[in-house]
């Protein structure tokens, strides 16, 4: 098995915020790679959506019942793909962007309609309730990680990755054996990160700092228990 069952519905996680698991996508288009939403609740009923996944029609009326889909976001340059169909279906809803994003060839070919990149503008929006911390890497390479201080929970996206056995297929254990995504990330992102330097070591130290109960994201089993400590030692190639 290759995803995380049930499907495209809302689990929830914690207070104000729910995991929804999809997929397969087929990364390089040949390695199947389960992928996850998150979804939280502002006090004010709005729904913020974090790596937004397949638009499916049933999602979409659960989400309605919880409140209005008010923010969109993209973290970093791989996890944007379904913005535009969630836009289409939620006009009214606003499309953030990790900079840097939107100047790719590819991005700007797909005719979003963005709002923003993140940054201070949507920080103001949603503070006190989530904070953000970005992790930069060379080459233009941004993740923008989300402190959900509600539920405790720190949501990343390729940032940590756990392709774990029971959920993948063979051709995904060599692959993830190989890139070394067992609760770090691949050795390819390591490097860009890396490379940054002491921004990018001071922005892991923050993670770390933030002693989460539970840290969210998009690819592999995420951590439930234990979760600062894992953190930590997912992020010691850099802190």
């Amino acid at each position: 098995m290759i995803t995380y069952p049930p499907l495209n519905v809302l689990k929830p996680v914690g207070d104000r915020i729910w995991s929804v698991d999809s997929g397969p996508l087929h990364a390089g288009g040949v390695i199947p790679l389960p992928v996850r939403m998150t979804v939280m609740q502002l006090a004010d009923g709005d729904l913020l959506l974090h790596s937004p996944t397949c638009c499916d029609a049933r999602l979409r009326n659960e989400l309605v019942k919880l409140g209005s889909v008010r923010h969109l976001v993209a973290p970093n340059s791989a996890h944007w793909s379904f913005i535009k169909d969630w836009k289409a279906h939620f006009p009214d809803a606003l499309a953030w962007s990790a900079p840097g994003l939107r100047k790719r060839r590819q991005v700007k070919r797909a005719a979003i309609a963005w709002h923003d990149d993140l940054g201070a503008s949507s920080q103001a929006l949603w503070a006190p309730e989530i904070e953000q911390i970005e992790v930069p890497g060379i080459g233009g390479f941004r993740e923008i990680c989300f402190f959900h201080r509600p539920s405790g929970s720190l949501i990343l996206t390729d940032l940590v990755q756990n392709l774990d056995r029971e959920h993948t297929s063979a051709p995904m254990r060599v692959f993830s054996g190989l890139v070394g995504a067992q609760e770090k990330a691949p050795v390819y992102l390591r490097l860009v990160v890396k490379l940054k330097g002491k921004d990018a070591r001071d922005a892991a130290g923050r993670l770390v700092s933030l002693q989460p109960e539970r840290v969210i994201f998009s690819h592999g089993a995420w951590f439930e228990d234990d979760a600062a400590a894992r953190l930590r030692k997912s992020l010691n190639w850099l802190i």
